[in-house]
């Protein structure tokens, strides 16, 4: 299942992660994941959150650089080599991981994270032949 990430491209400067999440839960949206990278100029935010189409809105009517991302929230066994065995799979049906992080809640004896990959529809494939569960994004929203 594909659930939508929003990327805000950001100076890297005192201030500006606030103004962002100041903005957001003004506007009541919650921050569900997030990742941040960062070069010696700008950043990247990434963020799953409650209403992405709003953010998304929101964050290019004030200004801000925005993107909309397909990524895959994937459950992984929460014990030692959980992800290696995940990762096995994308590996045997040559999916490529382009980034990924971990989300705020577990799911039973799973750890959550979330995936991006240069083939997302082929990553499904091979995660729902390997029995490997995903997580709709109305879901992840509602966390």
């Amino acid at each position: 299942m594909k659930i939508t990430q929003v990327s805000v491209f950001i100076e890297n400067k005192s201030g500006r992660l606030h103004e962002i999440c100041e903005l957001l839960g003004k506007n009541s949206l919650n921050i569900r994941a997030l990742s941040l990278a960062d070069t010696s100029d700008f950043g990247i935010l990434r963020l799953i959150i409650n209403d992405p189409d709003r953010a998304y809105s929101l964050l290019k009517s004030n200004g801000f650089t925005v993107g909309k991302t397909e990524v895959i929230a994937v459950e992984v066994p929460d014990v030692p080599g959980g992800l290696a065995s995940v990762l096995k799979v994308l590996s045997d049906n040559n999916v490529n991981v382009e980034y990924m992080y971990a989300f705020v809640e577990k799911s039973r004896d799973f750890a959550v994270m979330i995936f991006r990959f240069d083939d997302v529809d082929g990553a499904l494939k091979a995660l729902e032949n390997a029995g490997i569960k995903t997580i709709e994004g109305s879901k992840i929203y509602g966390i």
